[in-house]
């Protein structure tokens, strides 16, 4: 078997490298110039050899599974370092930050892209030049390129073309579809912050007691401490420190986990009306490049004028870049029906013991979700260990689809029982895209994005579709 096209959607934040055959050498760099030799960095005057032999290529060998019991390997943050009353593991309180979790950014991007070319270098054709996706927001567009420079090396513009997706309302835009869809920034999609609130005055009494007695001359409430606490973590990021981390105890910080939880949940995910409409455009893509054709109509927030031109929606490479922001992410995941993510999470606690939905496993900062389309000859036994040495089964070739989110496998079995209870958590590709045959209709896009239809109480919804109302259908 082998693995012949990735898919990347990377989450945005602030975005040793490796190194891949430059295609060209630009040829916009004048060779006269009045900088003396010393200085001069291009062109290369004595470039020496640059043979760097074959791409690494070590797709589909990670065997954790996604939900794993065993230790879960973050991303490497930057901490404040101080003890936390509570905290008898030395556990990190930066593993429970959501998306907040402090990854310092521009390495956090940069690093990624290494991790990828170890992974997947292998696949870049060095006679191409590919299309990879991003933003206008400037720090979509950072993203994309310390990404691209892990990857690709520091001349990746020689390997890559980044397409800037207009980011503003009335602009269609898959990598931000809540531009186009309206009722996702109303009131109507509020359960989430709701849920939180709900929470926060839980899991918050004790903290706002205790800091009270240190502040006799200002009046705090939960939400005061509540920003207390989310200071933690954005001054880390801004200043690589914080004096807010150790005001409390591991327990909140736990607390404060499942409040970004309860957050997403309710505004991004499956107990939001318009979860999976504000995904769907971004699935509708995925689609067609599996099925290799562009757009002719859409219905969603997808950019046609974009999506149906193979310069800027090329069908033919065998690795695409994306990237994105978090709570689209989110509805991305939902819009592809992901229903393991679909539980309620109660919002008076206590937090579930099997809880799928962690933001700060699925959308930290520099989050990544890869999606591999995989050929094999034969079947390939759904009940294979890594000790199994007679992987195949008699049969047509078969291609199969696998999702990793972070470098923990997404086992679609779990969401879709046609993929099968596999050990690898793949599903055969055309089955997968059998099931995504409904998923547009299943967005519901108009009605969840531009319909009327009112408010419900947070868990009452549970597909990521608004109810029908008195005053919807």
């Amino acid at each position: 078997m082998s693995l012949c096209t990735i898919v990347l959607l990377a989450l945005s934040s602030f975005g040793g490298a490796a190194y891949l055959d430059r295609k060209q050498v630009s040829t916009d760099l004048s060779t006269g110039t009045s900088v003396p030799q010393y200085f001069q960095t291009a062109p290369e005057i004595y470039a020496g050899p640059t043979a760097t032999g074959a791409a690494p290529f070590l797709a589909a060998t990670n065997p954790a599974p996604f939900g794993a019991t065993g230790s879960f390997v973050a991303n490497a943050p930057l901490e404040t370092a101080l003890p936390i009353v509570g905290d008898t593991q030395n556990a990190s309180i930066f593993h429970l930050m959501g998306q907040l979790s402090p990854y310092f950014p521009n390495p956090e991007l940069f690093d990624s892209g290494v991790l990828h070319y170890y992974n997947y270098g292998h696949l870049y054709n060095t006679s191409t030049k590919i299309i990879a996706r991003t933003t206008t927001q400037d720090r979509m567009l950072k993203s994309a390129e310390y990404f691209m420079a892990g990857f690709f090396g520091l001349e990746w513009t020689n390997n890559a073309t980044l397409e800037l997706i207009i980011e503003e309302q009335g602009f269609n835009n898959s990598l931000a579809g809540y531009f186009q869809c309206n009722n996702s920034n109303k009131a109507v999609n509020q359960g989430g912050t709701n849920a939180s609130m709900v929470w926060e005055n839980i899991y918050l009494q004790n903290a706002t007691k205790r800091l009270q007695a240190f502040s006799p001359n200002f009046k705090l409430n939960v939400s005061d401490v509540y920003n207390m606490q989310t200071l933690c973590p954005y001054e880390t990021v801004a200043f690589g420190y914080s004096a807010f981390c150790d005001l409390f105890t591991y327990e909140e910080w736990r607390g404060f986990e499942y409040s970004i939880d309860l957050s997403f949940a309710g505004n991004n995910y499956f107990q939001s009306p318009t979860g999976r409409a504000v995904g769907i455009g971004y699935v509708q893509e995925i689609l067609a490049r599996l099925q290799h054709h562009v757009f002719t109509t859409t219905g969603t927030q997808a950019n046609i004028t974009l999506d149906n031109n193979t310069q800027t929606f090329p069908l033919n490479q065998t690795l695409y870049f994306d990237f994105s922001h978090d709570t689209n992410m989110a509805a991305i995941l939902t819009a592809f029906g992901l229903a393991q993510f679909a539980p309620v999470l109660p919002s008076s606690g206590p937090i579930p013991s099997n809880q799928q939905l962690i933001v700060s496993h699925l959308q930290p900062f520099g989050a990544r979700v890869d999606i591999e389309v995989i050929p094999s000859p034969k079947p390939i036994s759904a009940t294979r260990l890594a000790s199994t040495t007679d992987v195949y089964e008699s049969g047509a070739p078969t291609t199969y689809i696998h999702f990793i989110i972070n470098q923990r496998t997404l086992p679609l079995g779990a969401s879709f029982p046609a993929c099968g209870n596999r050990t690898d958590g793949w599903c055969e590709l055309q089955t997968f895209l059998r099931v995504q045959n409904n998923s547009l209709a299943e967005a519901r896009y108009e009605y969840a994005c531009n319909g009327k239809y009112d408010a419900v109480p947070y868990g009452e919804l549970t597909n990521g579709v608004p109810q029908p109302s008195s005053t919807g259908s």
